[in-house]
């Protein structure tokens, strides 16, 4: 055989090193196994794929994993044209799938105010202050990410832990202002937001949600759940001025800067809970144009089930445009969030113990939904956070799925993030998918035990090692942009469970390395049917790939927060490199 030297250069982030100069073999003869377009040697790989789950190299051709194996192996798919990637000891595994989060939401949130690092309803103030500034009057400020429970000191006065408007519409007189909690179950809105809402002392509180307010009557900002729809739609008539394009245009930004985020984080993947059959029009013009930047899974939600009874036929796509889009999910919601007091418990909360939560689907309505999914052949994702919403949403499911005991659904609990110990086995029991992120237990934890108690928080809040267990599939995300999209963050979380205040919550519940990996990878493909075709690195697989700076097995604990994306490939094209001086 003849051996020639091959320099190769290709435009790769400095932190990676190319194999320049790699030995190859002559050009293969005619019949044998076409070459392959991109190679990477020379790190770990993590295949997740029981059958082989180390190797030492892995080729692409045509979007798919051509091979998996040794040095040696794959030396004969190399010719003129094959790329080849020395990871100079990098870690290549499969991309991250996001679980659950909201795509559209996240290219908003990047669009408005970030309001995640707030730590004072003061900071809210000057940067509501600050936006005003550089808008007209009139235009409305919008932002999103605050929690009350990161406020320290509190604000006084303050009712449900909240401040009142008053200090925000002193700065913003002229704008009507929204600023939506981190959980999105609740927002705070100024002045004139609410008078362009219509919410006065003598609005009434609608099902299922609570306008709150202070000690005489009058509306303080916050509203809760429901509470939020008339100042939402206030903002929606604002903005039905802006015509096709301009509408369009928006949308399209949304799509690009949501992707770009996600590629920086290693997500190739992305279940979306859910959107509109107007938005799933939009988003299916994009992938048929090729212009997706990462697979989406979309569950429909916000439709009648009358609606969806007569439409979902005509929207059921598995596998559209190169698997780029894919629509066979409905998404509703029991409940609310527990950092709002919205969701559903069996007894009252521990520090309201006038309220056991607000249900936001009527059992009945979500029966209905369920056999609206049944028919069409659906999957039926459902919020569920409360152990009475859990409790309620899992009822439903073994009425409807006892009937259909042979039938693979894989039907979902979303979030799933306080169970009674009597729900744990029947996740698994009926085959029900829970759909959990871990980074919200070490986010959540410092406050849970203010909310359910100190022994209801210890049994029941977040039990992903109880669950696992007992056999139950749990599929990880970050319901982005409630949290960061970092699965690297969420992954870490899992396997550690400590919380930004160094304590370590329910220790008793964490991952093993290899399981946090697992649920966000090949078992979020499993939970939407895809684990033939995603979540492992196995021949016949999609090249959706990322490249880490280090071992997430086996590097040292303190380390993992660190833990660099430096490539992300969908369908084997680069989509993402992180540049040397990137910071994340």
């Amino acid at each position: 055989m003849i051996i020639r030297i091959l320099c190769l250069t290709i435009a790769l982030p400095a932190v990676l090193v190319l194999a320049a100069c790699a030995e190859q073999p002559e050009m293969h003869s005619e019949g044998s196994r076409p070459a392959a377009e991109l190679i990477f040697v020379g790190g770990t790989v993590i295949t997740l794929d029981p059958d082989q789950p180390d190797a030492q190299a892995v080729a692409i051709r045509a979007g798919r994993i051509e091979a998996v194996g040794s040095r040696a192996d794959i030396e004969a798919l190399i010719d003129d044209s094959t790329r080849i990637i020395d990871l100079a000891g990098k870690t290549l595994m499969p991309g991250f799938i996001e679980g659950h989060g909201h795509f559209i939401g996240l290219g908003q949130a990047r669009m408005m105010l970030d309001l995640q690092d707030t730590t004072s309803f003061e900071q809210i103030v000057e940067r509501v202050a600050d936006a005003v500034a550089e808008n007209e009057p009139g235009t409305w400020i919008i932002g999103r990410g605050w929690h009350q429970e990161r406020w320290n000191p509190a604000p006084q006065p303050s009712y449900d832990g909240v401040a009142t408007h008053h200090a925000l519409s002193a700065v913003s007189p002229d704008n009507p202002v929204l600023l939506t909690h981190a959980s999105g179950h609740g927002s705070f809105a100024n002045a004139r937001a609410l008078a362009e809402a219509g919410i006065d002392r003598d609005s009434e509180d609608p099902e299922g949600g609570t306008i709150v307010r202070d000690s005489d009557g009058e509306p303080t900002g916050f509203l809760r759940q429901a509470a939020q729809l008339p100042a939402r739609a206030a903002l929606q008539r604002a903005e039905s001025g802006l015509d096709d394009t301009a509408r369009q245009a928006r949308f399209e930004r949304q799509v690009e800067l949501a992707g770009a985020e996600a590629l920086r984080h290693g997500i190739t993947s992305f279940h979306d809970q859910g959107v509109s059959f107007e938005e799933i029009d939009q988003l299916r013009a994009l992938a048929e144009a090729g212009r997706l930047p990462i697979r989406l899974h979309l569950a429909v939600r916000g439709e009648s089930n009358a609606d969806m009874d007569a439409r979902l036929s005509d929207y059921r796509l598995v596998g559209h445009a190169d698997h780029f889009l894919t629509v066979r999910a409905i998404k509703r919601q029991i409940d609310g969030a527990l950092g709002t007091h919205g969701a559903w418990l069996l007894r009252p909360y521990s520090d309201k113990p006038d309220t056991s939560g607000l249900p936001q689907t009527a059992p009945e309505d979500l029966r209905e939904t369920a056999r609206i999914a049944l028919r069409h052949g659906f999957q039926l994702n459902t919020h569920a956070i409360g152990d009475r919403g859990n409790r309620e949403a899992l009822d439903i499911y073994q009425a409807i799925l006892g009937d259909q005991p042979d039938a693979d659904l894989r039907w979902r609990i979303e979030h799933a993030q306080n169970l009674h110990p009597d729900e744990v086995p029947r996740f698994a029991a009926l085959g029900v998918i829970a759909s959990m992120q871990g980074i919200h237990a070490t986010s959540d934890g410092p406050w849970v035990p203010l909310r359910l108690g100190e022994e209801r928080a210890r049994r029941k809040a977040y039990v992903w090692r109880s669950l696992l267990d007992a056999g139950a599939t749990i599929c990880n995300g970050t319901d982005v942009p409630v949290e960061p999209i970092s699965p690297i963050a969420s992954f870490t979380s899992s396997v550690t469970r400590r919380m930004a205040n160094g304590e370590v919550f329910s220790p008793e519940q964490t991952m093993t390395r290899e399981e946090a990996l697992r649920s966000y990878t090949l078992d979020c493909a499993r939970a939407v049917f895809e684990e033939d075709l995603l979540g492992s690195i196995r021949p016949g697989k999609l090249a959706d790939l990322v490249v880490l700076s280090a071992n997430p097995l086996t590097v040292d604990e303190a380390s993992l927060p660190d833990i660099q994306i430096e490539m992300t490939l969908v369908d084997g094209e680069i989509r993402f490199q992180r540049e040397a001086n990137e910071q994340r």
